[in-house]
């Protein structure tokens, strides 16, 4: 088994592919608590944690044991890609459709320079919503609500974020927009002040 430790992951695949579960095991091992670190932080639910952390290992097991799986020496990249698309097909059966779609929008938002990284406009949002989010966010639909955890309590650069979400860096600022915008409009709809301190 000492051997198997010495493996990279994807030395571990392979051997796991070709009957060897210790080689999961060491795989699982090695990944669990990011991933489950990852799935936690975004759910904010225990139970809910879980059941998306079993199922992102579930379907790794299912897709190696298919051959499915191509090999290109992520596997810590692919195995969170496999997490985030659950999280999201979560988020999906939960969406609450009262709020504004960033499809829907013919403002051009993704050119606008109040978007970009490190103004005061952000810093100002950032500090009112680190205060208050708790409050909204459950009602935000599932890519806006990602794109805001990830950017706040993860505190990615746009750039980050749109590596880990797999969207281009306008529609991750687009997305953070409308999270704005929709967080304002509830605020205001449920008399709520959102606060600084």
């Amino acid at each position: 088994m000492a051997y198997l430790q010495q493996m990279t992951d994807e030395e571990l695949v392979i051997a796991y592919a070709e009957g060897n579960n210790v080689a999961f095991d060491i795989l699982l091992n090695r990944h669990k608590s990011s991933i489950y670190s990852y799935i936690y932080f975004i759910v904010r639910n225990r139970e809910m944690t879980e059941d998306i952390f079993q199922e992102t290992f579930m379907k790794a097991i299912v897709t190696i044991k298919q051959g499915r799986y191509t090999e290109n020496g992520k596997f810590r990249a692919w195995i969170s890609r496999i997490a985030h698309n659950l999280i999201i097909d979560n988020y999906r059966q939960e969406k609450n459709e009262q709020t504004i779609s960033n499809d829907e929008c013919e403002v051009d938002l993704l050119n606008n320079s109040k978007l970009s990284d490190g103004t005061i406009e952000d810093r100002i949002v950032k500090d009112q919503i680190l205060s208050d989010v708790k409050k909204l966010i459950d009602y935000l639909p599932d890519n806006q609500r990602e794109v805001l955890m990830l950017r706040y309590y993860q505190d990615l650069s746009f750039k980050e974020i749109s590596d880990k979400t797999g969207v281009s860096i306008n529609t991750a600022l687009g997305r953070m927009r409308y999270a704005i915008l929709n967080m304002r409009k509830m605020a205001e709809e449920k008399n709520m002040i959102l606060t600084t301190d």
